[in-house]
């Protein structure tokens, strides 16, 4: 059973003589020799597009199609493309191509050919060659859409084409457009299914579509979050294979970024109790924990902006630590300055209570060993711009640290009095 069909590549080599005669059978039906003389030597006064083209008459027509049958390899299957791999559009910018690139000598002969046949043969000709250009045609994104998720629904299509079907879609949902036609044409129930598929890369593939679709549209975020998508991405981020937990991370923060029932959502699944196992267990793996702070970063931040009150999950004491430790423990720059950005946006929504504030023990030992490395990096040129960036938020959170320590002793002398 075939999978999801690429774009149709059909090299020019095969086809550019008969593509040519399809110019003068389908536009010039009666082409005559009188009106081909018209055609002047190095220029095409009859241009498709009614302008005047320039003929490439360096070569014939028999070297233009060895050359480009020896550049195709015999041929295949993709978009339309044609000599030099340029992409055609349509068939019409291919025939207008077909035209300016033959020798009008040929296009004489052939139209003199054609004059010599009959209406029978010429209806007979006529038709063939739009039974090609058919064969031809360019599918809509739509088309291929439906395509694709026709073989995600179909169980007997083989792993390899449910894999090309995903790896289709991948690319088909960039646009907007697309993105919002994907539940009407049926593709987000198969996606969300695939999330249980027992191969490793369907499921990571099948994450990564849902979060490009649903990125920065509410839309699309809505419509998964409806078909309970969110259950089945947190466990995945329980994966031991990294881009597996990866891309369900990308998916999360996809569905959940700036909307505030996808984080509701998240926090009845226990997402944050993801969080912080990918947290503890995946600490060698620099680029899952990067992703882990950022959400934690922009989660702390909506609700700042939001006006909410912090999550429990939140104010965990291990988890609170485990973002504290990065600050100083991790030699990774880029890192660092995501657990500074997390731990500032956490000071900012915990209460003034000492309490509280006792979560953060270790914060200053963190932020002064993370001075003494940036001191360090600022006597690198390549490196002093970025350290001297990061420097102004540790100096920050530093800050921020003291005016909650602040608070809390104000607040412990007023219950003493």
């Amino acid at each position: 059973m075939p999978g999801a069909k690429q774009p149709r590549r059909c090299h020019f080599p095969t086809l550019l003589a008969t593509i040519s005669v399809a110019a003068l059978l389908l536009f010039f039906p009666r082409f005559s020799p009188t009106e081909a003389a018209a055609v002047e030597k190095g220029r095409n006064r009859s241009s498709l597009l009614g302008e005047p083209r320039q003929w490439a008459t360096g070569k014939d027509e028999a070297q233009i199609l060895a050359e480009a049958e020896a550049r195709a390899g015999g041929g295949g299957e993709g978009s339309l493309t044609g000599d030099d791999e340029r992409e055609f559009a349509s068939l019409d910018s291919m025939l207008q191509w077909a035209i300016g690139n033959s020798d009008p000598d040929k296009l004489r002969e052939k139209a003199a050919e054609l004059e010599r046949l009959s209406a029978e043969e010429l209806l007979k000709k006529q038709m063939e060659i739009k039974e090609l250009m058919e064969k031809l045609k360019v599918p809509s994104d739509a088309e291929l859409m439906k395509v694709a998720i026709a073989d995600l629904n179909n169980s007997s299509v083989l792993l390899e084409d449910r894999h090309r079907a995903l790896q289709e879609l991948l690319v088909l949902v960039e646009p907007i457009d697309n993105a919002n036609d994907l539940d009407k044409l049926g593709g987000l129930l198969p996606l969300i299914r695939e999330l249980s598929n027992a191969d490793e890369g369907i499921r990571t593939t099948s994450a990564w579509v849902l979060g490009k679709a649903s990125q920065n549209n509410f839309l699309v975020q809505n419509q998964i979050l409806g078909y309970g998508a969110l259950e089945r991405l947190v466990k995945m981020g329980y994966s031991s294979s990294a881009p597996e937990a990866a891309k369900a991370l990308y998916a999360i923060s996809s569905l959940i970024r700036d909307n505030e029932h996808g984080q509701e959502l998240f926090l009845s699944e226990n997402g944050y109790a993801m969080l912080q196992h990918i947290l503890s267990t995946t600490r060698t793996n620099v680029r899952l924990q990067k992703k882990v702070v950022s959400l934690l970063a922009y989660i702390a931040d909506f609700q700042l902006n939001t006006g909410k009150s912090q999550a429990p999950s939140l104010s965990n004491h291990l988890f609170i630590k485990s973002v504290v430790e990065m600050i100083s423990s991790v030699p990774d720059l880029d890192l660092q300055e995501k657990a500074l950005l997390a731990v500032r946006s956490l000071l900012q929504l915990t209460s003034a209570d000492a309490t509280d504030l006792q979560k953060f023990s270790g914060l200053d030992d963190s932020l002064n060993t993370l001075r003494v490395q940036l001191d360090e990096l600022t006597s690198h040129e390549e490196q002093r711009e970025y350290a001297l960036e990061v420097e102004i938020l540790r100096r920050e959170v530093h800050i921020v640290f003291q005016q909650k320590i602040n608070q809390a002793s104000v607040v412990a002398a007023s219950h003493g009095n």
